[in-house]
């Protein structure tokens, strides 16, 4: 484990908790009485895609803010592209942000809402002669543009006059252009260190249908352009941002500061960067596209209604953003310190069930034949008030195959010929003998139990080492449950070996289905969304697919815990 995989870096390990850099600029500036008092963030999707974990850090982070500073946080979609943009993104973004526990009330708001004032502001720029119409090619805009060591080269088209510019701006609106013919740039310097500043692309033409705006504009803003204005016009105090948005951050003033309007501080944090998890919309889309998975809300794909599917708890997800804290710098997080948040919560809240995922059948040669009794089992041990609950016992049963070694090594202390062992919450059995089929494979347990020992307990004092969970057969249902891993074989996407590309790491074993799983007769009737621990198993969830006849679950989480290993060890 390199220290680039502990979040929160040197803070969090003095601290235990990271501080927060941003919240010392924000005491600084109501100290100094800079917003008067007044905090007012916002979170600024683009509807092109579903939230992911790294946007819930955002979603935290920005509405965790203004809630501590008794301000406001607005819902500001970027939809600023038509190309990309759907409205099953913007609903599902807004789903996402309710179920992890913010609102954002009536400050529901379109960067398209501004579409004509960022309109009339281009127009007030061109007639400062700060902004002007480019009738280079993207090619050759690139090309003008320059590299980190050489300066940029000005456009034989930059001295336009203002009368020119402002016709030919209107043109472009008018939808009078094809696409790609004209572009709107900011006049600012191309000999500027900042590559950012090199008289950056405003608008360009797009003839493209709009969700909100439909056929209304062909031509759309550039994210530079429209973020900050629309910063603006809302009251946006602190404009919270990823580092990668650090070097626009000139541009972002220079804009407000040539408008003469309010200025909000935009400030730069680093985003959320997990292993074996993949960030990019771009990527995971293709992975939807192209059927590597079965849509957005996969249980294998980091995406907020993935994860919902898969189990998570907004809860789990809101206190491992804050365990990781607000950085400068880029870091690397295991998502071991995510599934431990995740276990400590749902280890609160999940109620115990007994599932056999590998059945073995356990036949008790001296137990009533046709009897079923009722054994009494605890639903939450961490939680008194679950109580218990009725668990059919009959003289046949199943067990994990992996409980049973015919001829097992020292430390194995599970069942074995001529051992004893505890039943959960039922008696202590003891194998007498092992059926195998025509192939040699064990097919059966012939076990004998010790009445005595009810509620598995000994009233003789004598001590059985293994405990194993079990099903009643009469009364087992029939369940599918789908046993997830990670999506990437490797830990950091963004440093693979010589050769390797994120696609050729994509793990084969991420999903294996089992089916013909016994799990108790309750579980057949849990709902959709309802968490369990299956004991000895894992923590898993009903999946929407599930019926009363086939019930499915999905793996959420091993009981392993190994970021809490590491800290132990550390």
């Amino acid at each position: 484990m390199t220290d680039a995989t502990h979040a929160g870096g040197a803070e969090a390990a003095e601290s235990g908790m990271p501080t927060n850099f941003i919240k010392k600029i924000i005491d600084e500036h109501n100290e100094s009485g800079r917003f008067g008092g007044r905090v007012h963030t916002r979170f600024p999707p683009e509807p092109n895609g579903y939230l992911h974990i790294g946007h819930a850090k955002s979603i935290c982070l920005n509405f965790g803010l203004a809630q501590e500073y008794g301000g406001l946080t607005n819902l500001r979609f970027d939809d600023t592209n038509p190309i990309k943009e759907e409205q099953e993104y913007i609903d599902a973004i807004k789903e996402d942000i309710r179920w992890l526990g913010f609102d954002w009330g009536d400050r529901e708001f379109y960067a398209s809402d501004y579409f004509e004032q960022l309109y009339k502001w281009a127009i007030q720029l061109i007639k400062d002669g700060k902004a002007y119409v480019d009738s280079l090619s993207a090619d050759e805009i690139r090309e003008y543009r320059g590299t980190l060591t050489e300066p940029g080269k000005e456009s034989p088209y930059r001295n336009r006059s203002v009368e020119e510019n402002l016709a030919l701006f209107e043109q472009m609106k008018n939808g009078e252009f094809p696409d790609g013919s004209h572009v709107l740039r900011a006049k600012i310097d191309m000999a500027s260190g900042n590559l950012n500043m090199r008289d950056p692309v405003m608008y360009r033409i797009l003839h493209a249908e709009h969700p909100r705006t439909g056929s209304a504009w062909c031509i759309y803003p550039m994210y530079d352009w429209a973020h900050g204005q629309s910063d603006s016009i809302e009251g946006i105090t602190h404009s919270i941002c990823t580092l990668e948005f650090e070097a626009h951050r000139p541009l972002y003033d220079w804009f407000v500061e040539q408008l003469g309007i309010f200025a909000p501080q935009q400030i730069e944090f680093a985003r959320l960067n997990l292993t074996h998890t993949l960030m990019s919309k771009r990527k995971l889309l293709q992975l939807v596209n192209e059927g590597v998975v079965r849509g957005w809300d996969d249980p294998r794909m980091p995406t907020l209604s993935g994860m919902r599917r898969r189990g998570y708890t907004p809860e789990a997800i809101r206190d491992f953003a804050e365990r990781i804290g607000v950085a400068k710098n880029d870091s690397l997080v295991d998502v071991a310190l995510l599934e431990h948040h995740l276990r400590q919560d749902l280890n609160k809240r999940s109620l115990r069930r007994m599932a056999v995922l590998d059945p073995l059948k356990v036949v008790i040669t001296n137990y009533p034949a046709g009897q079923t009794e009722y054994v009494d089992a605890v639903n939450n041990q961490e939680d008194p008030a679950a109580g218990t609950r009725p668990v059919p016992f009959s003289g046949e049963l199943y067990i994990e195959r992996a409980d049973f070694m015919e001829n097992p090594p020292k430390k194995f202390f599970r069942l074995a010929p001529g051992r004893e062992v505890r039943l959960m919450h039922a008696y202590y059995v003891t194998c007498q003998e092992a059926i195998k089929d025509e192939a040699g494979n064990v097919v059966e347990l012939r076990c004998t139990y010790d009445p005595a020992t009810r509620g598995g307990d000994s009233p003789d004092g004598r001590k059985v080492k293994g405990t194993l969970h079990w099903v009643s057969a009469a009364h087992a249902a029939d369940a599918e449950v789908r046993q997830y891993d990670y999506l990437f074989t490797e830990p950091d996407l963004s440093n693979l070996p010589e050769g390797k590309t994120w696609l050729s790491v994509l793990n084969p074993e991420s999903l294996k289905v089992l089916t013909g799983c016994k799990v108790e007769p309750a579980l057949a009737q849990a709902a959709p969304g309802e968490r369990f621990q299956f004991l000895r198993n894992g923590y898993y969830v009903v999946d929407p697919d599930s019926t009363a006849d086939r019930p499915v679950f999905n793996l959420t989480v091993s009981l392993r815990d190994t970021w809490a290993k590491m800290q132990r060890k550390g």
